[in-house]
């Protein structure tokens, strides 16, 4: 883990595997979303099936209205596989699931995005828990 000042600074650019609400695979990009000229609020958190990470992701989710009323899209973010979050979004909220979300998944699997935003525990391979508020203009 980095410990570096992100505030003012130029977002690390990425692109990766996900999971979208739909429940299929594809990639998520701050280039695509400052294309379309929306804020991007990216999250990380350290595993799929956990206890506590559940109450976070299901409130964005159940949120998510607010956020695209401000032109921003959310995009979640571990180092778990895009099928870990797959399943986990099969699995009912009752039994320690998700459910659907209204945003996706993305898998940083090779730790690099992580690693970037300062958030990454090298020596276990997860992320902490971090929310960083990106904006859709370039600097």
């Amino acid at each position: 883990m980095t410990d570096k000042r992100m505030v003012a600074k130029q977002a690390p650019r990425f692109e990766m595997d996900a999971v979208m609400p739909n429940k299929e695979f594809s990639k998520v990009s701050l280039e695509e979303n400052m294309k379309n000229d929306k804020w991007t609020i990216l999250f990380f958190y350290p595993m799929d099936f956990t206890f506590v990470c559940p109450t976070e992701i299901i409130s964005l989710s159940d949120r998510y209205d607010e956020f695209e009323d401000l032109d921003a899209e959310v995009i979640g973010v571990s180092t778990d596989t895009i099928h870990t979050h797959k399943a986990w979004m099969n699995t009912p909220r009752d039994e320690n699931g998700i459910g659907n979300l209204t945003y996706p998944l993305a898998a940083d699997t090779n730790h690099v995005v992580s690693r970037e935003y300062g958030v990454l525990i090298e020596e276990e391979g997860v992320a902490l828990r971090g929310l960083f508020i990106i904006s859709q203009k370039v600097n």
